[in-house]
């Protein structure tokens, strides 16, 4: 029996595939530097190494009947090597490796005729200043790899803006996105399983605050036209993408109604948390399905309204999570801690899930929970 699945990256994104994966009765194996890491804490054994380290990736595969990822950074070339010996590995190598460039997913998107905003590469100074005459100002100079919450990112809003978004993405390969003036970021978790079914989850609309998603709204309160046309588009999305999992397909909305796609996660998704206690089957149930050529869960809501709240950190320091217990006695809320060992300003530490009758019910209920907690 082939029950072994093994996780490259052991954050919290991780730790929900592994929680829903035991459920279904399989065991969970991963790989991530930090001993006792937030999937370490759940899954049957964790492998203490970086998601590149070739030595570690093949002691996994050894041990693992199905291999997937949670974090881009792993290592796209051993994982298709494995793969073309026969190993399961899903979402597929290849696509991570396309998908973890930000300007090859760019052109992967353009030459599939979806809607994606307009980009060039850029190698110079010279480049840079080419890119402001023909997209205008502002602009966004982004870099290629490794770029996750806007840590890659510089608007660049005149010429005097370059040196600083140059310094700011020092050595690192570069592109530019002309800007593209949204009136919403919107959200649709996709899925494929073994046998080329698709799936999707209801439109969120997400809320960033320094390019780090604050707020989740499910469903998006949007007109049913764009809903759908969203939903289309992520879904011919998942048709130009190989292997089966679950991708977040993240989207501009502009005031004319047309939809972009803005970047495409080969993984699990923060803008698919709210799935837990909000639709029948979660992202993480229907991830570990997918790959395990289970059939796909309901993707339906089963309440009217979610709204999700990153816990965010606030210092330098450990973690001392307080207030759950209390933000829990408000009915409909639920709070996810990582066991992150340490805070950092900024760093994902957990997730409240709030739900009600209505968005503005489930909003009140969210922002109430949120201001009881701390990290």
């Amino acid at each position: 029996m082939k029950n072994r699945i093994g996780i490259v990256g052991g954050g919290q994104l991780g730790r929900l595939i592994a929680i829903d994966a035991k459920k279904l009765g399989f065991t969970v194996n991963i790989i991530d530097p930090t001993p006792n890491s937030p999937a370490g804490q759940v899954a049957d054994h964790q492998i203490v190494a970086d998601y590149t380290d070739e030595k570690a990736i093949r002691e996994l595969a050894k041990i693992s009947d199905y291999l997937t990822f949670e974090i881009e950074l792993a290592n796209a070339e051993i994982l298709d090597e494995l793969a073309k010996k026969g190993l399961q590995i899903n979402p597929s190598a290849q696509m991570l490796g396309i998908i973890k460039d930000k300007l090859e997913q760019k052109k992967f998107l353009d030459k599939a005729n979806i809607p994606v905003a307009d980009f060039v590469e850029v190698n110079s100074m010279e480049d840079i200043l080419k890119a402001g005459k023909k997209f205008g100002y502002p602009f966004l100079l982004k870099a290629r790899f490794g770029a996750y919450d806007g840590r890659g990112n510089a608007l660049i809003k005149t010429e005097k803006d370059i040196d600083k978004g140059l310094k700011k993405l020092q050595g690192r390969k570069l592109y530019v996105e002309k800007f593209v003036p949204f009136i919403k970021e919107i959200a649709v978790m996709v899925g494929r399983n073994l046998k080329d079914e698709i799936i999707s989850y209801p439109v969120v609309e997400t809320i960033h605050k320094n390019n780090i998603l604050h707020l989740l709204i499910a469903p998006a309160p949007i007109d049913k036209k764009i809903q759908t046309k969203a939903q289309h588009l992520a879904e011919k999305v998942m048709q130009q993408l190989k292997g089966a999992g679950m991708f977040g397909i993240e989207m501009f909305l502009t005031k004319t109604g047309d939809v972009l796609i803005n970047e495409i996660a080969p993984r699990v998704h923060n803008s698919g948390h709210y799935t837990i206690e909000a639709n029948e089957t979660s992202q993480f149930e229907q991830h570990a399905r997918a790959i395990t050529g289970m059939p796909f869960g309901s993707t339906k809501m089963k309440v009217p309204a979610a709204v999700m709240i990153n816990i965010l950190g606030e210092r330098d320091g450990p973690a001392k999570p307080q207030g759950i217990a209390e933000a829990e006695k408000i009915p409909g809320v639920t709070v996810h801690i990582y066991g992150k060992l340490q805070t950092r300003v900024d760093r994902k530490m957990g997730h409240l899930t709030a739900v009600g009758e209505t968005v503005e019910e489930a909003l009140s209920k969210a922002k109430k929970a949120q201001k009881l907690i701390t990290i």
